[in-house]
């Protein structure tokens, strides 16, 4: 049963600690396969921003910054432009990080829950 209670306190442990900071992508580009990725600090968030017809810009921002006027302020060369921020790993990407981090989630909360009971 220890040894049981200290596999259980050992994942948990290193599933919190994953939580800490997060992982962009992090480019440029005109097309949807960026694979530059890069650490953030532990108050950003990952930014997606889709200019009109043009540009896309994957990078890490302060959460804080996530609003549209102040996203205007911060890329004057882009006119026009659709934005997500969102704070899970590698979540600045084509839809289908999205599942896979849901994924992760459902996984976590299935082994705290097992250890738990």
């Amino acid at each position: 049963m220890k040894r049981f209670l200290g596999i259980c306190l050992l994942i948990s442990s290193a599933l919190i600690g994953l939580g800490s900071a997060i992982r962009c992508y992090s480019c440029k580009d005109y097309t949807a396969s960026c694979s530059k990725q890069r650490d953030c600090s532990y108050d950003d968030a990952c930014l997606k921003l889709s200019e009109r017809g043009g540009m896309t810009y994957r990078q890490c921002l302060k959460y804080s910054d996530c609003d549209y006027s102040r996203l205007a302020q911060m890329f004057p060369q882009v006119s026009s432009f659709t934005f997500k921020c969102c704070n899970s790993d590698l979540c600045n990407s084509a839809p289908s990080s999205a599942a896979s981090s849901l994924i992760s989630l459902l996984a976590s909360l299935a082994v705290v829950w097992w250890c738990v009971r």
